[in-house]
């Protein structure tokens, strides 16, 4: 029947997408952004690189695919893992992040380049942050209430906790020695909560010279 013919082609074409993704991810872990070629993926995952066009027609598109993928993959692995969000799930994910940095370099640089107006990626990073931040907000309400501890709402939180997570893997990515991003995640969530740190993991000389009770400024990346 017609119909069954065209959901068989339809989940071949699905397959082949996935089939795809899964290689240039582990080749971007291999190789890195930059020296992930269109031939080497389609090489990888048993296809000419004209059909490899036919379903991503740049590099470009390609990339934004596997930030596509990593997201409903992180998504459905932290929601069967845990069945709820907060702070402890976004920290299991910059752990995570901190094991491919192919993946985090790759989020990184095309997130710079889509600011300009004319970037394939752009809609893809402006939906997605809207969607981060609502995430976010609701990840610290159900942690926090209306109100965290420093008198910010989750809304107005949010920005700030995905600006944070942004900002450490760049600096991770640049200085991998001394940027521990999953410790530093969880020391700005100690903020968030309101400063109590019971992990004991500071250095007494940097909580003097900061004049106050502060965590070791570790390192938790978060591909938010």
């Amino acid at each position: 029947m017609p119909r069954r013919g065209g959901g068989g082609r339809e989940a071949q074409r699905a397959e082949r997408r996935e089939a795809i993704l899964e290689a240039a991810m582990e080749l971007i872990a291999e190789r890195g952004y930059r020296r992930t070629s269109l031939a080497a993926v389609a090489e990888r995952a048993g296809l000419t690189q004209q059909g490899l066009l036919h379903h991503f027609p740049t590099k470009e598109l390609l990339l934004v695919g596997v930030l596509e993928a990593r997201d409903r993959w992180d998504l459905a692995s932290s929601a069967a893992a845990s069945g709820t969000w907060g702070t402890d799930t976004l920290a299991q994910l910059v752990d995570y992040n901190a094991t491919r940095p192919g993946i985090v370099q790759t989020y990184t640089v095309l997130s710079a380049d889509s600011v300009t107006e004319d970037h394939p990626a752009r809609a893809f990073f402006e939906s997605r942050f809207r969607t981060v931040r609502a995430a976010m907000a609701a990840a610290l309400r159900a942690e926090f209430g209306d109100r965290l501890p420093g008198g910010l709402t989750p809304e107005r939180a949010a920005p700030l906790l995905v600006a944070v997570m942004d900002g450490l893997q760049l600096q991770w990515l640049m200085d991998p020695e001394n940027v521990d991003m999953p410790a530093a995640f969880r020391d700005f969530v100690t903020l968030l909560g309101g400063g109590d740190d019971d992990s004991g993991g500071g250095d007494p000389a940097d909580d003097e010279s900061a004049g106050g009770d502060s965590g070791d400024s570790g390192t938790p990346t978060g591909g938010v």
